[in-house]
Protein backbone atom coordinates (compact mmCIF):
# COMPACT_ATOMS: atom_id res chain seq x y z
CA UNK A 1 0.00 0.00 0.00
CA UNK A 2 1.25 3.49 -0.94
CA UNK A 3 0.20 6.70 0.75
CA UNK A 4 0.74 8.70 -2.45
CA UNK A 5 -0.77 7.72 -5.81
CA UNK A 6 2.47 8.60 -7.60
CA UNK A 7 6.15 8.95 -6.80
CA UNK A 8 6.78 12.24 -5.00
CA UNK A 9 9.59 14.62 -5.86
CA UNK A 10 9.84 16.98 -2.91
CA UNK A 11 13.07 19.00 -2.64
CA UNK A 12 13.76 18.31 1.02
CA UNK A 13 17.42 19.30 1.00
CA UNK A 14 16.73 22.68 -0.60
CA UNK A 15 14.77 23.82 2.48
CA UNK A 16 16.86 22.10 5.13
CA UNK A 17 18.22 25.33 6.64
CA UNK A 18 14.70 26.54 7.40
CA UNK A 19 14.03 23.33 9.29
CA UNK A 20 17.35 23.58 11.09
CA UNK A 21 16.06 26.86 12.49
CA UNK A 22 12.80 25.28 13.64
CA UNK A 23 14.69 22.42 15.30
CA UNK A 24 17.03 24.87 17.02
CA UNK A 25 14.10 26.88 18.40
CA UNK A 26 12.29 23.77 19.68
CA UNK A 27 15.43 22.28 21.24
CA UNK A 28 16.45 25.54 22.92
CA UNK A 29 12.92 25.95 24.29
CA UNK A 30 12.98 22.36 25.57
CA UNK A 31 16.35 22.80 27.27
CA UNK A 32 15.23 26.09 28.85
CA UNK A 33 12.10 24.38 30.20
CA UNK A 34 14.20 21.54 31.61
CA UNK A 35 16.50 23.94 33.46
CA UNK A 36 13.82 26.37 34.64
CA UNK A 37 10.88 24.07 35.45
CA UNK A 38 12.52 20.65 35.61
CA UNK A 39 10.77 17.30 35.33
CA UNK A 40 7.91 16.29 37.59
CA UNK A 41 9.69 13.17 38.81
CA UNK A 42 7.52 10.33 40.03
CA UNK A 43 8.32 8.21 43.07
CA UNK A 44 10.41 5.92 40.87
CA UNK A 45 13.05 8.65 41.15
CA UNK A 46 12.11 10.62 44.27
CA UNK A 47 11.16 7.75 46.55
CA UNK A 48 7.76 7.15 48.11
CA UNK A 49 5.28 4.47 49.12
CA UNK A 50 4.08 1.53 47.05
CA UNK A 51 1.22 -0.70 48.08
CA UNK A 52 -0.93 -3.46 46.66
CA UNK A 53 -4.54 -3.99 47.63
CA UNK A 54 -7.24 -6.52 46.75
CA UNK A 55 -11.01 -6.19 46.45
CA UNK A 56 -13.69 -8.90 46.41
CA UNK A 57 -15.13 -7.44 43.17
CA UNK A 58 -13.95 -5.23 40.32
CA UNK A 59 -13.07 -1.75 41.50
CA UNK A 60 -13.52 1.75 40.07
CA UNK A 61 -10.07 3.38 39.99
CA UNK A 62 -11.54 6.88 39.92
CA UNK A 63 -13.39 6.20 43.17
CA UNK A 64 -10.21 4.82 44.73
CA UNK A 65 -8.27 7.96 43.83
CA UNK A 66 -11.04 10.15 45.26
CA UNK A 67 -11.02 8.32 48.59
CA UNK A 68 -7.22 8.34 48.83
CA UNK A 69 -7.15 12.08 48.19
CA UNK A 70 -9.85 12.57 50.83
CA UNK A 71 -7.71 10.59 53.29
CA UNK A 72 -4.88 13.09 52.86
CA UNK A 73 -2.74 11.25 50.30
CA UNK A 74 -1.79 13.81 47.66
CA UNK A 75 -1.28 12.84 44.02
CA UNK A 76 -2.02 9.09 44.39
CA UNK A 77 -1.19 6.89 41.38
CA UNK A 78 -3.50 3.89 41.05
CA UNK A 79 -3.53 1.16 38.43
CA UNK A 80 -4.93 -2.34 38.02
CA UNK A 81 -2.53 -5.25 38.45
CA UNK A 82 -3.54 -8.52 36.83
CA UNK A 83 -7.30 -8.74 37.40
CA UNK A 84 -9.65 -5.80 37.98
CA UNK A 85 -9.81 -6.77 41.66
CA UNK A 86 -6.16 -6.07 42.47
CA UNK A 87 -4.64 -2.59 42.34
CA UNK A 88 -1.21 -1.04 42.82
CA UNK A 89 -0.96 2.28 44.65
CA UNK A 90 1.93 4.71 44.56
CA UNK A 91 2.18 7.67 46.92
CA UNK A 92 4.74 10.47 47.40
CA UNK A 93 7.03 10.24 50.45
CA UNK A 94 5.07 10.31 53.72
CA UNK A 95 6.20 11.67 57.09
CA UNK A 96 4.26 9.08 59.09
CA UNK A 97 5.12 5.52 60.07
CA UNK A 98 4.46 2.54 57.82
CA UNK A 99 1.78 1.22 60.17
CA UNK A 100 -0.11 4.51 60.11
CA UNK A 101 0.14 4.59 56.30
CA UNK A 102 -1.18 1.02 56.17
CA UNK A 103 -4.13 1.77 58.45
CA UNK A 104 -5.08 4.99 56.65
CA UNK A 105 -4.87 3.27 53.27
CA UNK A 106 -7.04 0.39 54.39
CA UNK A 107 -9.63 2.70 55.95
CA UNK A 108 -9.82 4.74 52.73
CA UNK A 109 -10.11 1.64 50.53
CA UNK A 110 -12.83 0.13 52.71
CA UNK A 111 -14.93 3.21 52.00
CA UNK A 112 -14.84 2.02 48.38
CA UNK A 113 -15.58 -1.60 49.33
CA UNK A 114 -15.73 -3.03 52.89
CA UNK A 115 -13.87 -6.15 51.76
CA UNK A 116 -10.77 -4.26 50.61
CA UNK A 117 -7.43 -5.29 52.12
CA UNK A 118 -3.92 -3.87 51.81
CA UNK A 119 -1.71 -6.88 51.07
CA UNK A 120 1.70 -5.34 50.59
CA UNK A 121 3.26 -2.03 51.54
CA UNK A 122 6.83 -0.89 51.02
CA UNK A 123 8.74 2.38 51.15
CA UNK A 124 11.12 3.35 48.34
CA UNK A 125 13.86 5.54 49.75
CA UNK A 126 15.28 8.55 47.88
CA UNK A 127 18.63 6.76 47.50
CA UNK A 128 16.91 4.06 45.42
CA UNK A 129 15.31 6.74 43.28
CA UNK A 130 18.70 8.35 42.75
CA UNK A 131 20.14 5.02 41.61
CA UNK A 132 17.29 4.59 39.13
CA UNK A 133 17.89 8.10 37.79
CA UNK A 134 21.58 7.31 37.27
CA UNK A 135 20.76 3.99 35.62
CA UNK A 136 18.32 5.69 33.23
CA UNK A 137 20.96 8.27 32.27
CA UNK A 138 23.55 5.54 31.60
CA UNK A 139 21.03 3.57 29.54
CA UNK A 140 20.48 6.60 27.30
CA UNK A 141 24.23 7.25 27.03
CA UNK A 142 25.16 3.71 26.02
CA UNK A 143 22.24 3.63 23.58
CA UNK A 144 23.65 6.65 21.74
CA UNK A 145 27.20 5.26 21.73
CA UNK A 146 26.12 1.90 20.33
CA UNK A 147 23.94 3.58 17.69
CA UNK A 148 26.91 5.67 16.53
CA UNK A 149 29.14 2.59 16.32
CA UNK A 150 26.48 0.53 14.51
CA UNK A 151 25.76 3.16 11.83
CA UNK A 152 29.48 3.85 11.28
CA UNK A 153 30.19 0.12 10.87
CA UNK A 154 27.20 -0.58 8.61
CA UNK A 155 27.60 2.40 6.27
CA UNK A 156 31.39 2.91 6.51
CA UNK A 157 31.22 6.59 7.40
CA UNK A 158 30.91 8.72 10.51
CA UNK A 159 28.88 11.30 8.56
CA UNK A 160 25.75 9.18 8.58
CA UNK A 161 26.46 8.20 12.20
CA UNK A 162 26.59 11.84 13.23
CA UNK A 163 23.31 12.54 11.45
CA UNK A 164 21.65 9.55 13.11
CA UNK A 165 22.92 10.55 16.57
CA UNK A 166 21.72 14.14 16.23
CA UNK A 167 18.33 12.87 15.04
CA UNK A 168 17.86 10.44 17.93
CA UNK A 169 19.04 13.10 20.41
CA UNK A 170 16.63 15.63 18.90
CA UNK A 171 13.56 13.46 19.59
CA UNK A 172 14.15 12.69 23.32
CA UNK A 173 15.04 16.34 24.02
CA UNK A 174 11.69 17.45 22.60
CA UNK A 175 9.92 14.77 24.65
CA UNK A 176 11.67 15.89 27.84
CA UNK A 177 10.90 19.53 27.05
CA UNK A 178 7.21 18.68 26.71
CA UNK A 179 7.21 16.85 30.05
CA UNK A 180 8.91 19.81 31.73
CA UNK A 181 6.34 22.22 30.25
CA UNK A 182 3.25 20.09 30.89
CA UNK A 183 4.37 18.81 34.32
CA UNK A 184 3.19 15.33 33.42
CA UNK A 185 4.58 12.78 35.87
CA UNK A 186 7.93 11.41 34.70
CA UNK A 187 8.45 7.79 35.74
CA UNK A 188 10.22 4.65 34.51
CA UNK A 189 7.49 3.93 31.96
CA UNK A 190 8.33 7.28 30.34
CA UNK A 191 12.01 6.30 30.25
CA UNK A 192 10.97 3.09 28.49
CA UNK A 193 8.91 5.16 26.03
CA UNK A 194 11.88 7.46 25.34
CA UNK A 195 14.11 4.46 24.60
CA UNK A 196 11.37 3.07 22.34
CA UNK A 197 11.21 6.42 20.54
CA UNK A 198 14.96 6.28 19.95
CA UNK A 199 14.69 2.80 18.46
CA UNK A 200 11.68 3.72 16.37
CA UNK A 201 13.34 6.85 15.00
CA UNK A 202 16.53 4.94 14.29
CA UNK A 203 14.58 2.35 12.31
CA UNK A 204 13.25 5.02 9.95
CA UNK A 205 16.69 6.57 9.66
CA UNK A 206 18.31 3.26 8.73
CA UNK A 207 15.65 2.64 6.07
CA UNK A 208 16.49 6.00 4.47
CA UNK A 209 20.23 5.33 4.79
CA UNK A 210 19.82 1.97 3.06
CA UNK A 211 18.07 3.68 0.17
CA UNK A 212 20.84 6.30 0.02
CA UNK A 213 23.41 3.52 -0.30
CA UNK A 214 21.38 1.85 -3.05
CA UNK A 215 21.05 5.11 -5.00
CA UNK A 216 24.77 5.85 -4.72
CA UNK A 217 25.57 2.28 -5.78
CA UNK A 218 23.39 2.54 -8.90
CA UNK A 219 24.78 5.92 -9.97
CA UNK A 220 27.79 7.41 -8.20
CA UNK A 221 27.81 10.48 -10.45
CA UNK A 222 24.57 11.85 -8.98
CA UNK A 223 24.91 14.91 -6.76
CA UNK A 224 24.59 13.97 -3.07
CA UNK A 225 21.63 16.29 -2.49
CA UNK A 226 19.79 14.67 -5.41
CA UNK A 227 20.50 11.20 -4.00
CA UNK A 228 19.21 12.21 -0.58
CA UNK A 229 16.05 13.77 -2.01
CA UNK A 230 15.36 10.68 -4.12
CA UNK A 231 15.96 8.34 -1.18
CA UNK A 232 13.64 10.23 1.16
CA UNK A 233 10.92 10.50 -1.48
CA UNK A 234 11.12 6.78 -2.23
CA UNK A 235 10.63 5.90 1.44
CA UNK A 236 8.16 8.68 2.22
CA UNK A 237 4.99 6.59 1.75
CA UNK A 238 6.32 3.88 4.07
CA UNK A 239 7.31 6.46 6.68
CA UNK A 240 3.94 8.20 6.70
CA UNK A 241 1.90 5.00 6.67
CA UNK A 242 3.79 3.36 9.53
CA UNK A 243 3.75 6.53 11.65
CA UNK A 244 0.04 7.07 10.96
CA UNK A 245 -0.91 3.54 12.04
CA UNK A 246 1.33 3.76 15.11
CA UNK A 247 -0.20 7.12 16.04
CA UNK A 248 -3.70 5.61 15.98
CA UNK A 249 -2.67 3.06 18.62
CA UNK A 250 -0.82 5.63 20.72
CA UNK A 251 -3.73 8.09 20.64
CA UNK A 252 -6.05 5.27 21.75
CA UNK A 253 -3.72 4.63 24.70
CA UNK A 254 -3.65 8.33 25.53
CA UNK A 255 -7.44 8.73 25.42
CA UNK A 256 -8.50 5.39 26.92
CA UNK A 257 -5.49 4.27 28.96
CA UNK A 258 -6.14 6.51 31.93
CA UNK A 259 -3.59 8.23 34.19
CA UNK A 260 -1.42 5.12 34.49
CA UNK A 261 -0.55 5.23 30.77
CA UNK A 262 -0.71 8.96 30.21
CA UNK A 263 3.02 9.66 30.46
CA UNK A 264 3.94 6.61 28.40
CA UNK A 265 1.50 7.44 25.59
CA UNK A 266 2.38 11.16 25.58
CA UNK A 267 6.07 10.36 25.22
CA UNK A 268 5.40 7.92 22.38
CA UNK A 269 3.10 10.29 20.50
CA UNK A 270 5.51 13.23 20.65
CA UNK A 271 8.41 10.93 19.80
CA UNK A 272 6.64 9.44 16.79
CA UNK A 273 5.85 12.89 15.38
CA UNK A 274 9.35 14.24 16.09
CA UNK A 275 10.94 11.06 14.71
CA UNK A 276 9.11 11.44 11.40
CA UNK A 277 10.47 14.95 11.06
CA UNK A 278 14.01 14.16 12.22
CA UNK A 279 14.46 11.14 9.95
CA UNK A 280 13.73 13.42 6.98
CA UNK A 281 15.27 16.78 7.87
CA UNK A 282 18.03 16.01 10.36
CA UNK A 283 19.71 12.62 9.92
CA UNK A 284 20.24 12.87 6.15
CA UNK A 285 20.64 16.64 6.00
CA UNK A 286 23.43 16.65 8.60
CA UNK A 287 25.31 14.00 6.58
CA UNK A 288 25.00 16.24 3.52
CA UNK A 289 26.38 19.21 5.47
CA UNK A 290 29.36 17.03 6.43
CA UNK A 291 30.15 16.46 2.74
CA UNK A 292 28.72 12.96 2.24
CA UNK A 293 29.67 11.39 -1.12
CA UNK A 294 29.49 7.92 -2.66
CA UNK A 295 33.17 7.34 -1.84
CA UNK A 296 32.44 7.62 1.87
CA UNK A 297 29.89 4.78 1.71
CA UNK A 298 31.97 2.68 -0.72
CA UNK A 299 35.53 3.44 0.44
CA UNK A 300 37.14 0.47 -1.32
CA UNK A 301 35.76 1.40 -4.73
CA UNK A 302 37.71 4.10 -6.55
CA UNK A 303 36.31 6.34 -9.21
CA UNK A 304 37.03 5.27 -12.75
CA UNK A 305 37.62 7.59 -15.68
CA UNK A 306 34.03 7.00 -16.74
CA UNK A 307 32.81 8.22 -13.38
CA UNK A 308 34.51 11.58 -14.00
CA UNK A 309 32.94 12.04 -17.40
CA UNK A 310 30.18 14.64 -17.56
Amino acid sequence: MEFFSHQTDFKFMATRHVWYGLSAILMIASIVMLFTRGLNLAIDFTGGVTAQASFPVSVDLGQVRTQLAAAGFSDPQVQIVGSARTIAIRLPPQKISNQVIHDRLQDALRLVNPGAAVQQLSVVGPEVGSELETSAAWALFFTLVLIFAYIAFRFHTWRLSLGAILAVMHDPILVLGWFAASRTSFDLTVVAAVLAVIGYSLNDTVVVFDRIRERFESNRRLAPDVVLDQSINQTLSRTIMTKFVTSIVVVALLVLGGPALRGFSEALLIGVLAGTYSSIYISSAVALECGLTAEHIFPTVKKTAADHMP
